[in-house]
C-alpha cells in the first residue's frame, strides 16, 4: 500500500464526529467523508475538520485529494484505495483501525460507496466492530436529480453505464419500460451509444444530462435523445456525466417519434 505523505497531525479524534478531547477508544474510527463533484469549495466546515484530524485517509485517487487538500490547506497522509489489490488493503486498513487509527474513506469525488469499492472496507469495519461515521456532502445524484426538473420523489439509480454496445442496450432496454424515473453515471464513450438506443426505443422520452455540475463547465441539457444528439460534441467533451430520464407513462409511450 504506497502512502503518500502531505505533513504530520497532532489533534484527539473522537469516534462520532468531530476532532476534539475525549480519549481514543480501543478500536478506530472508519470516516466516510464527502468531497466536491467539482468545486474546491464545496467541502463541508465538518469534512474539512474530519481530514485535518484523521490518521490516515484512504482516497480512490490519491492525487485528487492531495489537490484537494492543499486547496484548503489541509496536511494528512494519503493512502491508495483501490481499484486493484483490494483484498491486501482492506486488511491493511482494517489492521490500522483495530489498533485504534482514525481513517478517512475518500472516493475521487462526491459520496464514498455511491458506485465505487468503498463498501467492501465499510462491510469488513462493521464486521470487525469499527465504528462507522458518516460525513455527508456532495453527490453527483442528488446534485443532478435536484436540477433535472423531474419529479423523483421515488428513483432508481443504476450507478455506472456499461461499457459495451450490447450491455448498454440491455440495461436500457430493461430500465426504459419503468415507471419510475433512473439515473446513471456516463462517460463520454458511452453517452453516445445510451443517446441511440433511448432515441430508438423512447424517443418522446424526457431526459436529463447534467455534465461537470459545479465547475466552469457545467451544462444540463433537458429534451429528448434526438435532441440531446444534437449536442453531442459537448457530451463528447465532458468529464463527467449523469443521464437521467422520466419513468415510462401508465398506459405506454409510442416507440416511433411523430413525423
Amino acid at each position: 500500500m504506497k502512502l503518500y505523505r502531505c505533513g504530520k497531525n497532532g489533534v484527539n479524534k473522537t469516534p462520532g464526529g468531530d476532532a476534539g478531547s475525549a480519549p481514543r477508544t480501543s478500536r478506530g474510527v472508519l470516516y466516510l467523508v464527502a468531497v466536491p463533484i467539482g468545486h474546491p469549495d464545496d467541502l463541508t466546515l465538518r469534512a474539512r475538520r474530519i481530514l485535518r484530524a484523521v490518521d490516515l485517509i484512504a482516497s480512490e485517487r490519491p492525487e485528487s485529494t492531495q489537490r484537494l487538500l492543499a486547496h484548503h490547506g489541509i496536511k494528512a497522509v494519503v493512502t491508495s484505495y483501490g481499484p486493484a489489490h483490494l483484498k491486501d488493503k482492506i486488511a491493511v486498513l482494517m489492521a490500522r483501525l483495530q489498533q485504534g487509527a482514525h481513517i478517512a474513506l475518500v472516493s475521487d469525488c462526491g459520496t464514498p460507496v455511491v458506485a465505487d469499492p468503498g463498501c467492501l472496507l465499510v462491510a469488513s469495519a462493521h464486521a470487525g466492530g469499527v465504528p462507522v461515521v458518516s460525513i455527508p456532502g456532495p453527490s453527483a445524484l442528488t446534485a443532478a436529480v435536484a436540477a433535472s426538473g423531474l419529479a423523483c420523489d421515488s428513483l432508481f439509480f443504476g450507478g455506472p453505464l456499461p461499457r459495451t454496445t450490447r450491455d448498454i442496450t440491455r440495461c436500457l432496454t430493461g430500465r426504459l419500460s419503468d415507471t419510475t424515473p433512473t439515473v446513471l453515471f456516463c462517460t463520454p464513450s458511452s453517452i453516445a451509444e445510451a443517446l441511440r438506443t433511448i432515441a430508438r426505443l423512447a424517443p418522446r422520452r424526457r431526459i436529463v444530462l447534467a455534465c461537470d455540475l459545479t465547475t466552469p463547465a457545467e451544462l444540463i441539457i433537458r429534451g429528448t435523445a434526438r435532441q440531446a444528439q444534437r449536442r453531442l460534441e459537448d457530451l463528447l467533451s465532458a468529464r463527467d456525466i449523469t443521464l437521467m430520464w422520466a419513468g415510462r407513462r401508465l398506459g405506454g409511450e409510442g416507440r416511433k417519434a411523430r413525423p
